[in-house]
């Protein structure tokens, strides 16, 4: 059975709504890991490498920041990605946001609280310096962009296809319903599952 890692958004945790809705859309036919990722980059990355490290999933799926950190991981390590609505420039995202919030979907550890402060902007700064540091002619066509034509949060696609050459377009906003995933999302992640052979893995 294919297995997939599908990483969420910023204010979001292995239990929102993309999540569930992949994880029932591939039942009996591919496996779904959702696992909440840390607030902070380089915890995220670090857990994000351990997964797949020990998983082996063939196909990475993001949104939002999730697709920000499937980005550098599958440029660095071969592996077929789909990035849902990519944030490339999550500073510009967190400045104005500066303050406690709670997660928009339940946590496994029980917590929903976190904090953005200036420290943690700095961390993603640092990232987005080098995000794109791996891309590289092998990756150039298996890590493909999605985008809302609704989307008010991230307009990426120009930066995106100054890297990559796939890019498709769905008629939603930032986060995907479940509907939308299903009609927008599986299909690419079918293809991908079918047609990409993993580089590295």
């Amino acid at each position: 059975m294919k297995k997939m890692l599908f990483l969420h958004g910023f204010f979001a945790s292995g239990q929102c709504v993309p999540a569930m809705a992949l994880r029932d859309a591939f039942e009996g036919k591919a496996q779904v890991l959702t696992p909440d990722l840390p607030i902070h980059p380089r915890k995220a990355l670090e857990q994000i490498r351990e997964i797949v490290g020990s998983e082996k999933p063939d196909l990475l799926v993001g949104n939002s920041c999730g697709a920000f950190y499937a980005q550098m991981v599958a440029s660095a390590l071969g592996l077929p990605a789909l990035l849902g609505n990519p944030h490339f420039q999550m500073t510009s995202f967190l400045k104005p946001r500066i303050g406690e919030h709670q997660y928009k979907s339940p946590r496994k550890d029980g917590n929903q609280r976190f904090v953005i402060d200036e420290a943690l902007i700095g961390e993603f700064a640092e990232w987005e310096a080098v995000q794109f540091d791996n891309c590289n002619p092998k990756t150039k066509e298996i890590v493909w962009g999605l985008f809302g034509e609704q989307d008010t949060l991230a307009h990426y696609e120009p930066l995106f296809l100054e890297h990559y050459t796939r890019s498709f377009h769905f008629p939603g906003g930032h986060t995907p319903t479940a509907e939308e995933v299903r009609k927008w999302y599986v299909p690419l992640v079918e293809k991908l599952l079918e047609d990409t052979p993993v580089i590295v893995k």
